[in-house]
């Protein structure tokens, strides 16, 4: 006979943890979390640094890759994804932004009631603890995912950041309070030295409490009905197959790659596409995969000249001084998120709000080579755009559950977007080219200054862009009137009971950031309405 729970999650990642910890703040909740991955227990986790040494294990990463466009030179695109307790919040960049409050508002102007940034600014300061000066009338001081500071610090961070004080882009000492716009430090969820993941701050804790039954390894493959009520999942685990039943709701938090897959293999979606593997179709629902969107960045680098960079202090002798560091729990380059600086701006002066971002770091990367150090000194520079057009789709490639999924952002398609880049790559060569960065400037790398003219650039982007892995809106938010739309404003599954989708999937559009914090927004919510719709005693 299978289990019961008032309540199975499936996926332990930001929004998951949050949902398991929230509802079972009622004694007498009991929550089944389903992890396909295994415990986050491997040494590198919790050291930020780590993840580069993680980056081609599939046993804690989901190994996929986009399917080739001409937009993108005919590439795959690695779109690597956390198989493991804690989900992308144990191998992510670290980076906490919030986005515009505007963002928020866009998707409130859409139909969906309720998601304005007012609503959900308490979301968003209920699950942090701002470590540090911010205005607490908007930052949280008593969550439980701490959000901090760098306290390492390098000459070039600053220079870059009084070069964008000389192009009229203003210091900004936090850039997730009232305003986004200008240039400073990045916040990060690092405190002590080490990654505090969403399964450290909210889904552990919950288990020690109890209520919380965590089983890992075991990566859901069917929905269960009772007529148009989900009633439980299908999963596997060590070689069989099992069920788990729920009394109340199932809440599916996998992602924007593995939530519209779960419930495609449901038959839950398109009917053709169902129909084509031949998967009963449960409900049509055409949205369902569609409407995928991605943050598209493309890295810049140039050679330094007159300090060192990360490239030479993570080699040799000096390597084995920031390890002694960390363990001392002084400023170290293992405490470091990959990127340090950023730049919020427009790419065109008349408009309202920001639409381009640039990152910095003291540090480069061999072509070609994800996150594999060069052997010069070098700094780079990331260029995107932050709101793209560009949408794509996250499809079946057979009935198969474990297989893979064909995953298509359609990255560049749209021609706003390659304006949109074209601006960002430009305001990253201008921002290394201002006076207080000539100190540290030797020689542009990538592309180079042969690249000059828009088209030369759009092709050096097409060729070696990539994603930011901040994919989203494949089981999109919307009115009854959105043909597209595969959840309401409750995050309830249109024409179904008993099934909601709560993670990054069900963003409209993506925000203006990394998306970590709006997916912790959204579980901190959808727990809200979970809670409220409860039966009374």
């Amino acid at each position: 006979m299978a289990d019961s729970f008032d309540y199975v999650v499936v996926g332990s990642g930001p929004a998951g943890s949050v949902i398991a910890n929230r509802l079972t703040e009622d004694r007498d909740a009991t929550v089944c979390v389903l992890e396909a991955g295994p415990a986050d227990t491997h040494r590198y986790v919790r050291i930020p640094a780590g993840f580069v040494k993680l980056l081609y294990n599939p046993a804690i990463l989901w190994q996929y890759a986009s399917t080739p466009h001409p937009a993108t030179a005919g590439r795959e695109i690695r779109l690597v994804q956390g198989r493991i307790v804690g989900g992308s919040s144990s191998l992510n960049g670290l980076v906490y932004s919030r986005g515009q409050a505007d963002d928020f508002n866009d998707w409130a102007a859409l139909g969906n009631e309720g998601w304005g940034f007012a609503d959900l600014l308490p979301y968003f300061m209920r699950s942090e603890r701002r470590v540090g000066a911010a205005d607490e009338s908007i930052r949280g001081r008593s969550g439980a995912l701490p959000i901090t500071d760098p306290d390492w610090r390098h000459p070039a961070c600053e220079a870059f950041i009084r070069g964008a004080g000389e192009l009229g882009i203003p210091r900004n000492p936090d850039h997730n309070g009232a305003v986004q716009e200008g240039a400073g430090y990045f916040q990060r969820n690092i405190f002590g030295g080490r990654r505090v993941t969403c399964a450290d701050a909210f889904l552990h804790p919950a288990i020690r409490r109890g209520g919380v039954d965590l089983r890992v390894d075991a990566p859901a493959r069917e929905i269960i009905f009772e007529g148009r009520r989900a009633a439980g999942v299908r999963f596997e685990q060590g070689g069989r197959m099992l069920e788990v039943r729920a009394r109340r709701e199932v809440i599916v938090c996998a992602g924007a790659l593995h939530s519209p897959k779960l419930l495609l293999n449901s038959g839950i979606g398109p009917a053709a596409q169902l129909r084509q593997f031949g998967i009963p179709v449960m409900h049509d629902l055409p949205g369902v995969g569609e409407n995928l969107r991605d943050h598209y960045t493309v890295r810049m680098v140039w050679r330094a000249r007159n300090t060192r960079t990360l490239n030479e202090s993570s080699r040799g002798w000096r390597l084995g001084l920031e390890i002694a560091k960390w363990l001392a729990g002084r400023p170290s380059i293992l405490a470091l998120s990959p990127s340090l600086v950023h730049v919020y701006w427009k790419s065109r002066p008349e408009l309202s709000r920001g639409d381009i971002q640039v990152l910095f770091t003291p540090g480069s990367y061999k072509e070609g080579r994800a996150y594999v150090l060069d052997d010069f000194p070098g700094m780079s520079c990331g260029a995107r755009q932050q709101r793209p057009e560009s949408r794509g789709h996250v499809r079946l490639r057979s009935p198969d559950p474990r297989e893979a999924p064909e995953v298509q952002p359609n990255y560049l398609v749209d021609p706003r977007d390659q304006a949109v880049l074209l601006a960002a790559i430009r305001l990253a060569r201008q921002l290394m080219a201002s006076g207080p960065m000539a100190e540290y400037f030797a020689a542009e790398n990538l592309p180079g200054p042969q690249a000059a003219s828009d088209d030369e650039l759009l092709d050096y982007a097409r060729r070696r862009g990539s994603t930011a892995y901040h994919l989203v809106g494949s089981c999109k938010m919307g009115p009854a009137s959105d043909p597209l739309a595969v959840v309401d404003n409750t995050l309830k599954v249109r024409g179904l009971q008993g099934l909601r989708v709560a993670d990054a999937s069900v963003m409209p559009q993506v925000p203006s950031a990394n998306t970590l914090a709006a997916a912790l927004m959204i579980g901190e919510k959808a727990a809200a309405m979970i809670r409220a719709d409860a039966p009374a005693g």
